[in-house]
C-alpha cells in the first residue's frame, strides 16, 4: 500500500472513454445505515486507531480454501444516451451461468445501474445466492487522476454513496450490503474517511481478472487462475458492451478452482472469518 493509502488495480485502467460496467445490485438501508438492514447485520470491519476504516482486499490465507468473485456494474451517470442506442451494460446470461452452477457472488454496484435495470437489480438483489455492494451512483472517481474518470468533489462523495443506496431501494432490492468498492479502485486518506460515518467498509481485491474489454476468454481465465490463493477476492464485470468474454471465461474458472479444493464464497463471508482470526484485546 503507498504512503498516501491510494490502490489501485490495473483492471480498473478502463475509464478513459469508455467506462465499464457489470452486473449487480442494492438494497434499503436501515435509517442512518445506508444498506444496512435493520436486523442480521452483516460483517463488517472496525476502523483502525487512526479513525480511517481499513481497506478489505483478501480473506485469511488459511487452509480453508474460499475465494470470492465479484463483479462490478460502474455505468457512468451520463451513459443513459449510449444506453438507450442500444448499448448494454448487463450480462443476464452470466448472472444464469452463476445460479447453474450455484456459485455465490457479490456485486458491486452504481446507483446509475439500477436506475436503468430495475428488474434485473431486483432480480439480483433478492436472490439469496448473491449478495449486493455500493460501486458509488455516478462512478465518478475519489481521488483525482484517477484513470481518466471524472471526480467527485469531497462534498459531494458522502451524497454519491447514498444516492446510489437510494436508487437500490428504488430498484426493489431487499437490502444492500454496507460494502464499497471505489471506482477505478482510487482512493486516498481523504476519500477513506468519508467511509466512515456511511458506514460502509472499503472492499478491493488481490486477483485482477482482466476480463476489461478483453477478447480471450482462456487469456482471462488464466489469468485469474494463476492468481487465486486461499482467500483471494477477484475482480471482474458483468457487461455484454466492455466484457465480453467474461461469462465463457468463468465457464473454464469455476470448475478449474474447484478441482483445486476452492470453495466459492460471498465478501461477507471472508469479512467474517478475517474478524474471526483477528486476535482479541
Amino acid at each position: 500500500m503507498m504512503t498516501l493509502v491510494r490502490r489501485r488495480a490495473a483492471l480498473c485502467a478502463l475509464a478513459l472513454t469508455t467506462v465499464l460496467v457489470g452486473c449487480s445490485s442494492g438494497g434499503p438501508a436501515a435509517p442512518g445505515r445506508p444498506g444496512r438492514p435493520a436486523t442480521a447485520s452483516p460483517p463488517t470491519l472496525a476502523p483502525g486507531p487512526s479513525g480511517l476504516p481499513p481497506v478489505f482486499a483478501h480473506g485469511p490465507r488459511t487452509k480453508n480454501r474460499t475465494v470470492a468473485l465479484t463483479f462490478d456494474a460502474d455505468m457512468t451517470a451520463n451513459q443513459g444516451a449510449r444506453a438507450a442506442a442500444g448499448e448494454r451494460f448487463d450480462h443476464p446470461e452470466l448472472v444464469t451461468t452463476l445460479r447453474r452452477l450455484k456459485v455465490p457472488a457479490t456485486f458491486f454496484m452504481t446507483g446509475r445501474w439500477a436506475e436503468e435495470y430495475p428488474d434485473q437489480a431486483k432480480g439480483i438483489g433478492r436472490d439469496p445466492l448473491f449478495e449486493v455492494a455500493n460501486h458509488s451512483y455516478s462512478h465518478h472517481a475519489f481521488t483525482g487522476n484517477c484513470y481518466g474518470l471524472p471526480t467527485v468533489a469531497p462534498t459531494r462523495m458522502r451524497a454519491d454513496i447514498d444516492r446510489a443506496f437510494a436508487a437500490f431501494r428504488k430498484a426493489g432490492v431487499k437490502r444492500a450490503m454496507p460494502y464499497f468498492r471505489f471506482p477505478g479502485g482510487c482512493y486516498d486518506e481523504q476519500s477513506l474517511r468519508t467511509l466512515a460515518p456511511a458506514g460502509v467498509t472499503a472492499v478491493q481485491w488481490d486477483v485482477v481478472s482482466g476480463d476489461a474489454f478483453a477478447t480471450d476468454a482462456d487469456a482471462v481465465a488464466r489469468q485469474v487462475l494463476d492468481g487465486v490463493r486461499p482467500g483471494s477476492v477477484v475482480v471482474m464485470h458483468c457487461t455484454r458492451s466492455a466484457a465480453p468474454t467474461t461469462e465463457r471465461a468463468l465457464r473454464t474458472i469455476i470448475p478449474k478452482l474447484r478441482e483445486r479444493g476452492f470453495r466459492f464464497v460471498k465478501v461477507s463471508e471472508q469479512i467474517r472469518a478475517q474478524r474471526a482470526a483477528e486476535p482479541r484485546s
